[in-house]
């Protein structure tokens, strides 16, 4: 999706032009990936202006960053006033947040305990990653051959930046395949997550999702809708499904940050239908929180 660009970005303790944020060709992250990131929202609602659960986005950030022992010189505090200087200061009343760890210019080579650690935080105008018709309608999806790697090739618990060529993978088969996104199986052949999303599973009333065993990144978005299904007295298991799960499933959906909650519809061609009422349960309840109307779950909330 192209970027909108906006007037600020904040680098390293500063705010810079949009335009001058520029990093060299010899940075350590572009040749080996060696960075960590997170995606996050801000909404605009009748209250204000909120930052959807941003402490706990920059607490993930400075995990990820520990286990590629990437010492990052800014407290989580620092992060999270940062992080509402930049939108505040490019008059946003909504946007997608991109805040990265990552090392930067003076050393090359394998090794990279050396390199500078520099942190930046950029926002900017983005609408929903799958389309509003696929949260209203669900989308098709299809199993990748790319299978997800396991945590013995590559942390999956880290939002590294170079481990999302994993996904892009499956992502350009899938989109060239014809559908709008792919599912990744995890090293053992069981269903892991989509491109960029946790996946859900509900048959017989009861939702499932993958575990971490499964390779799967912990989704703040995840977490969420495991609060909503807590609250709503919805059962919620963790647990090991095949891909035979999906295709028999009564309803399916995906999350993330920037998909927010969106339903399956079809998954290699076996129709799962349009979203159930489960599904749907927990898609208002979502949205009523980001909205800002629903008071039980206030302390997700920061407010700018």
């Amino acid at each position: 999706m192209p970027i909108t660009e906006v007037s600020k970005i904040w680098m390293n303790g500063e705010l810079v032009d949009w335009a001058d944020a520029q990093v060299h060709l010899l940075t350590h992250a572009l040749h080996y990936g060696s960075g960590v990131f997170e995606g996050i929202r801000a909404y605009d609602t009748a209250k204000g202006t909120h930052v959807f659960r941003l402490g706990d986005h920059i607490d993930r950030l400075l995990r990820s960053a520990k286990i590629y022992m990437m010492e990052v010189s800014y407290s989580r505090d620092d992060l999270v006033g940062a992080t509402k200087e930049v939108i505040r200061v490019n008059g946003l009343d909504s946007c997608y947040i991109r805040p990265i760890v990552y090392r930067g210019y003076g050393e090359m080579g394998l090794f990279p305990l050396h390199a500078p650690v520099d942190v930046a935080i950029a926002v900017w105008p983005w609408g929903t990653y799958l389309g509003d018709e696929g949260i209203e309608h669900g989308i098709r999806a299809k199993i990748s051959s790319f299978r997800r790697f396991g945590p013995n090739s590559m942390p999956p618990a880290a939002k590294a930046t170079g481990q999302y060529i994993n996904s892009s993978l499956a992502k350009v088969e899938a989109v060239k395949a014809g559908y709008e996104e792919a599912i990744l199986l995890d090293d053992q052949g069981n269903l892991s997550e989509g491109s960029g999303e946790n996946l859900f599973v509900v048959r017989n009333g009861v939702v499932s999702t993958p575990p971490a065993a499964s390779d799967v990144l912990e989704g703040i978005t995840a977490d969420t809708v495991y609060h909503i299904c807590r609250h709503e007295d919805i059962p919620l298991e963790r647990r090991v499904m095949v891909r035979s799960d999906l295709y028999v499933a009564d309803e399916a959906f995906l999350t993330g940050t920037a998909a927010e909650i969106v339903p399956l519809r079809e998954v290699d061609d076996r129709v799962i239908g349009e979203p159930g009422p489960i599904t749907k349960n927990i898609q208002e309840t979502f949205y009523s929180i980001i909205k800002g109307e629903n008071d039980k779950f206030a302390e997700f909330l920061d407010w700018i």
